[in-house]
């Protein structure tokens, strides 16, 4: 069987408040994972990934591995930040192939000789480096993610593309909600819809995953995807990717929850990112546009940058909760493990703060990891001991990746 194994370059070493914690692989981009996709394209199950060195020690209970030691020859090694699409099937079983691209850009190739990871320790290696130009090459359709933000804005094309794949394959079951426009809702055998729901498929197909559940009064605007044990309690959401095991009310437009996460009250989050285990408060809002109908800036690990969208609410990082009435403006970050309760806090918010005004303390590292361990066991996860390492360690190097000048204190609270 193939071995498959997800590469973080150094542009997805980048996609902050999320490279800290996890690799690019376990985002999800439209639908699927990053790495689900390379998975369903290759028909195998991905091996680890090789990732940034502060994510060696990465454990995640349904996540493959950080690898050690060398790829093997024959082994695919997969751009991870290539989002390909989900109608690629088996690329791995393509004899002969060599090399996989992605509009004219090498996404994968298949090593000729076993490869030390010290090659690829600091991302700077492209794969094209690989793979001679004249190897036997396979053109894939996908997306490329060249910025984090495009994990938001190239969301309303992959949505729309991945459900018009998946959906046909489910095995899906009547409902009594009332649907609008021509595009397919797909409910999965297993969802729950309850009555006086509106799926409004004007602009798009809506695709509900087994276990999931929609409450009465809700209106669901395509392209929307809710995953396996998700609950939409009663509101609107439009344009969503709402993952796995998440709670989420309010109005929420344009906006990716990876999964395990709660946005469980009132208030508008729009074209934002929330990652795993992200708690928002009663009324946390961010806001989406810019009076001036500007494109939005946003904080990146090399300054800060325009991102050319007129439309970007917040990036949420793992285990990040905000206290009640929040506001966020345009264009925010709030970093990994982040608890803040202030009324509107800066526009970067840095890893592991704690407190109700910048410059924030320094979330303790015992009462984060015990913090986080109590969250997940609400979900029937228990956290590992490695995960729990990599927690202390994303914690010890937050100074370093976010920098003194984000208004970072060094006084241990919480």
């Amino acid at each position: 069987m193939t071995a498959l194994y997800l590469y973080d370059d150094e542009v997805a070493r980048g996609f902050e408040p999320f490279a800290l914690t996890r690799p690019v692989g376990e985002l999800r981009a439209g639908v699927e994972l990053l790495r689900r996709r390379w998975e369903r394209a290759t028909g195998a199950a991905a091996h680890g990934f090789v990732a940034a060195p502060h994510l060696a020690d990465f454990a995640e209970f349904d996540a493959p591995p950080a690898v050690a030691g060398e790829l093997p020859a024959g082994a695919i090694l997969a751009n991870a930040r290539c989002a390909v699409a989900l109608d690629a099937h088996a690329i791995g079983a393509a004899e002969g192939t060599e090399r996989w691209t992605c509009d004219g850009r090498v996404a994968a190739v298949r090593l000729r000789a076993p490869l030390a990871l010290e090659r690829l320790a600091d991302g700077a290696l492209p794969l094209e480096a690989l793979a001679p130009e004249h190897a036997p090459t396979r053109a894939l359709r996908g997306w490329w993610l060249d910025a984090v933000w495009a994990l938001v804005g190239r969301l309303g094309a992959m949505l729309a593309d991945d459900i018009a794949v998946l959906g046909p394959t489910l095995v899906t079951a009547a409902h009594p909600g009332t649907v609008l426009g021509a595009h397919q809702v797909y409910v999965e055998r297993g969802a729950t819809v309850e009555p006086h729901v509106v799926f409004d498929t004007t602009a798009g197909p809506v695709l509900l995953r087994r276990g999931a559940t929609v409450q009465a009064f809700t209106r669901v605007v395509g392209p929307c995807a809710v995953g396996e044990h998700s609950v939409v309690v009663a509101d609107r959401i439009s344009g969503c990717s709402i993952g796995d095991v998440c709670r989420v009310h309010g109005e929420i437009s344009a906006s990716v929850v990876l999964g395990h996460a709660n946005k469980a009250h009132d208030g508008f989050v729009g074209h934002s990112y929330l990652g795993r285990w992200v708690n928002l408060g009663a009324g946390t809002t961010t806001s989406n546009l810019k009076n001036t109908y500007g494109t939005v800036a946003l904080w990146t690990p090399e300054g800060v940058r325009d991102t050319a969208e007129q439309f970007l609410g917040t990036l949420f990082g793992d285990h990040a909760r905000t206290g009640i009435g929040l506001r966020l403006t345009t264009g925010c970050v709030v970093g990994a493990g982040a608890n803040v309760y202030d009324r509107m806090p800066p526009k970067l918010v840095p890893a592991f703060a704690w407190g109700a005004e910048a410059p924030y303390g320094r979330y303790d590292v015992e009462k984060f990891v015990a913090v986080a361990a109590r969250a997940m066991a609400r979900r029937q996860v228990t956290l590992a001991a490695g995960a729990a390492a990599q927690l202390r360690a994303a914690l010890a190097r937050a100074g370093h990746r976010y920098g003194s000048g984000a208004g970072a204190a060094d006084r241990m609270v919480g």
